[in-house]
């Protein structure tokens, strides 16, 4: 009988109190470099690179559960990587979060 996938491994990255509601934090795990939101009572997790032009989206305006590009207005959706209008066309890594003791922990 063979086993099921593996469950991804979580890292432990950011003190939950550390990201208020509306917040940003950009984390390193896994060796990627991750942008963390804390939008409409949840946490996300999305690559810090917009796949437009591979600029950071650190500084990009959270609007609801997506994310502006701060260079070029493309926007994300925040839970799936979805790119949401031109000019990017493909879609984000986004990653698992959770919350454990306090911690938000990412699967990378």
């Amino acid at each position: 009988m063979s086993e099921g996938p593996a469950s991804p491994a979580f890292t432990r990255v950011l003190e939950a109190a550390h990201l208020p509601p509306g917040g940003k934090k950009v984390v390193q795990a896994g060796g990627a470099c991750l942008l963390l939101c804390h939008a409409n009572q949840r946490y996300y997790a999305i690559a810090n690179t917009c796949s437009h032009n591979q600029k950071p989206l650190e500084d990009g305006r959270v609007m609801g559960s997506s994310i502006a590009c701060p260079f070029h207005g493309a926007r994300f959706d925040l839970a799936t990587g979805k790119a949401l209008n031109l000019p990017a066309t493909r879609p984000v890594p986004v990653y698992a979060v959770r919350v454990v003791d306090g911690w938000i922990e990412v699967a990378v």
